[in-house]
């Protein structure tokens, strides 16, 4: 039988070489060609280095350190925004020895330990480099902000770099999809995160946060909520600055727009609330394949355990390879022998055979920072214990989101430098606009005034139209986007019931892309109670896709489908053709029912 990891790692084989292939093809086109070869080099004149050879970060920090150790200040200064304009404005400095990672995930006491590795330093020289480092990187007009500074033994310190992004159109982005069962706490902490202010024990901190009536009257979400929480040049949060820790009125009086919070900001977090009640889990489950989450964060009350939809919604995180993150929240409320209990099930949930992630408990700052670097490649979970009430663990929570790895700075996913492929995740019909859709770029970029197609319609066919605008967080105008990045685009003279969620916009050609209706897949079975035959239909989900699904025919020996079953299965859209390629993962549903797959032919 095929084990879930094995077939996890079959599918990204298959993804990483079509996506090759269809890069290949893409560089085949002499604009393409021409395109990539002048940003390449724009970006290494910008940088004064071969954007092929970066050298190691830790031989580049000890060559910057002695620099300054040598008063040679503006050598150093050429060297540290060289290295920041590498790494997209932003860089994580070590000073002094570093501890074994894995002892220190483990949270053992490692300073007497083996296994440190760079250049020991003493307490002074941290000091006095901790110092000229600040200076010198203001000098460059960026901000160096500590994080930690520890003695002893071993001193170290490490800090963040940070240069202000040009516009807000290069702001860097950082989604996150939030996910939990009902009354986990998920709206609350996005709450108490976003607005600066703790929650009063009776959830006003996530009223601001919903958009129905009836979510405000039962206090639980139905809709996909979108939330943003900005991190300033020198990492402090951007919040109401009226609001004290217990002021909830102040923070829904003095609410921040968009808009403001995207100019003040040098880094974004996008949160999106998904529902946690089983009634809405086709609308969770969209956030998440549309969405393109960087990680998945798993809400978990101390005072419940991983009940209900918190363990289905941990399998689609797992089946959709995204890396997770817990929070137990509630621990104020909860006995002390009730967390005991939730953290022992917790743990034992994601050692288990189907989760084999490594929990790591963050229990202090030098955990969250180097945490926030290594969790999404080594199946690390960090675990955080926070309290919307008193405050306890939100401080390492926040330094761990200003830390993770902008998203649409993965190259591996979202590439400038191929034709502009657009998904569109929401539609709206804005007054004296027009036509708005939402969505993230797949790949290439859009300008404002540029000609594109978007579809396809009920036929298979695209449509003709022009980019009017555009916008990032709400407000934000910009006239390009890259890929990576969502943005919202107003569309010239079309009417909003042309367009619908899943579709793709284009830039406009003379061959047009081709809609498919039928396809072929590996699939294998995550569950099912019975059997799968020949004709079954579920809810299929592929990228920001959403429709129901046909088996025309499956190669399996028997003629049917049972839990853990593997075979190459054909589809067919019921209502109308879709725009989806060979090497996408998807995923499909009915009821209880669970299946993972990548689309391997289209037919």
């Amino acid at each position: 039988m095929t084990t879930l990891r094995s077939f996890q790692t079959e599918i990204e084989e298959i993804h990483a070489r079509e996506l090759a292939k269809q890069r290949t093809q893409g560089n085949d086109a002499p604009a393409s060609r021409d395109r990539r070869d002048g940003q390449q080099q724009r970006v290494s004149e910008a940088s004064g280095t071969n954007l092929q050879q970066l050298p190691d970060p830790s031989v580049v920090e000890e060559h910057i350190l002695g620099l300054l150790a040598a008063h040679n200040d503006e050598l150093a200064r050429n060297a540290l925004a060289s290295l920041q304009t590498q790494y997209k404005g932003e860089y994580i400095f070590r000073i002094g020895a570093r501890p074994p990672h894995d002892l220190l995930f483990a949270g053992e006491h490692c300073e007497d330990a083996p296994g440190w590795t760079c250049v020991p330093r003493a307490e002074e020289e941290v000091d006095m480099l901790v110092t000229e480092l600040g200076r010198a990187q203001e000098d460059i007009g960026g901000k160096a902000s500590v994080l930690l500074r520890v003695g002893g033994s071993h001193p170290r310190a490490t800090l963040l770099l940070r240069l202000p992004p040009p516009s807000v159109a290069l702001t860097p982005e950082v989604r996150c999809a939030v996910v939990g069962n009902v009354d986990s706490g998920k709206s609350t902490t996005l709450g108490v995160l976003t607005r600066g202010s703790l929650d009063d024990g009776r959830g006003r901190a996530r009223v601001t946060l919903f958009r129905h009536k009836h979510e405000i009257e039962t206090g639980r979400t139905s809709s996909v909520g979108m939330e943003i929480l900005g991190f300033s040049t020198s990492g402090a949060p951007v919040v109401p600055a009226a609001t004290g820790p217990h002021d909830a009125e102040g923070a829904r009086r003095d609410k921040l727009g968009w808009d403001e919070i995207s100019a003040r900001s040098a880094k974004i977090i996008s949160f999106s609330d998904l529902a946690g009640h089983e009634r809405y889990l086709k609308t969770t489950l969209y956030g998440l394949t549309s969405g393109a989450p960087s990680c998945v964060i798993l809400m978990v009350g101390a005072n419940a355990g991983l009940i209900g939809m918190s363990k289905e919604h941990l399998a689609i995180a797992l089946a959709l390879n995204v890396p997770v993150i817990v929070c137990i929240t509630k621990i104020d409320m909860t006995p002390p022998n009730i967390i005991a209990e939730t953290t022992k099930q917790v743990v034992k949930i994601l050692k288990s055979p189907g989760c084999r992630k490594m929990p790591v408990f963050v229990n202090s700052a030098e955990i969250a920072v180097e945490l926030s670097q290594t969790f999404a490649r080594h199946r690390l979970c960090p675990i955080f214990r926070v309290s919307n009430v008193t405050g306890d663990g939100l401080d390492y929570l926040r330094t761990f989101l200003n830390l993770l790895p902008p998203s649409d700075c993965d190259q591996e996913t979202f590439v400038v430098d191929q034709p502009l492929e657009f998904s569109v995740t929401e539609v709206w019909s804005v007054p004296y606009v027009g036509t708005v859709v939402n969505g993230i770029l797949n790949s290439g970029r859009v300008r404002t005034g540029d000609p594109i197609l978007f579809g396809p319609d009920s036929t298979g066919h695209f449509q003709q139209t022009v980019v009017r605008s555009m916008q990032r967080k709400r407000r934000a105008d910009v006239v390009t986007a890259e890929a990576g990045q969502c943005v919202a685009l107003a569309l010239k003279r079309v009417k909003r019931v042309a367009v619908r969620k899943g579709m793709v916009i284009v830039h406009r050609s003379e061959t047009p892309p081709k809609a498919t209706l039928r396809f072929e897949g590996q699939v294998l079975i995550l569950y099912h109670n019975t059997t799968m035959q020949q004709n079954y239909q579920a809810m299929l989900h592929c990228g920001a896709v959403r429709q129901t699904v046909r088996f025309i025919s499956m190669d399996h020996p028997q003629g049917v489908l049972r839990t853990g079953d593997r075979a190459t299965v054909q589809f067919e859209f019921i209502s109308q053709p879709e725009f989806v390629k060979v090497g996408m993962k998807l995923l499909f549903r009915e009821g209880k029912t669970k299946g993972l797959g990548v689309i391997t032919k289209l037919l």
